[in-house]
């Protein structure tokens, strides 16, 4: 999807740029304007690397638990340890499961903590832009339909920052 960011200097350029895209009816999927004012900014999955991060690992955690629990089960049964034995032979599984469907939220949380967000530089320049009192337009097209370059050049933008999403 082409997705692009324009950093524009008031609120008045931000009206005039959107009411020239309705114009135009090229589809747009996003056009969000980002004030500079609070943290609206930590709000755009695609500029928000914490965001991003925090739903990658709710996903991880979903498949990840679920088999840490049948691997700690297994685990227990195959090997014929007797470490929770106090518990019972139910209870002896069942904590063995619990164990690593733990292990599998705690992995979760490491490997959405290791993937890097590819669009990190971009996303400290924005932040910076609105620190300095710019205002942010989001722009995302469909997969097969460029930005309208021709409206973007018109509005002449402070500076426009392509992003790469997959």
């Amino acid at each position: 999807m082409p997705v692009c960011v324009l950093v524009v200097s008031d609120q008045t350029a931000v009206e005039e740029l959107n009411q020239q895209l309705r114009e135009t009816k090229v589809p747009l999927t996003q056009c969000l304007a980002i004030s500079p004012e609070g943290n609206t900014i930590d709000r755009v999955k695609m500029l928000s690397p914490n965001l991003t991060r925090q739903l990658r690992q709710k996903v991880m955690a979903r498949w990840l638990m679920p088999f840490g629990f049948l691997a700690g089960v297994t685990f227990t049964q195959i090997t014929n340890l007797t470490t929770f034995a106090s518990f019972g032979p139910w209870g002896e599984i069942l904590i063995s499961g619990l164990l690593g469907m733990g292990s599998g939220l705690m992995g979760s949380y490491a490997a959405a903590a290791s993937v890097n967000f590819d669009d990190d530089n971009s996303v400290r320049i924005l932040r910076n832009r609105l620190e300095e009192g710019r205002w942010l337009v989001l722009l995302e097209t469909p997969d097969s339909i460029e930005l309208p370059w021709q409206v973007i050049r018109r509005s002449r933008p402070q500076q426009v920052i392509r992003l790469n999403v997959l």
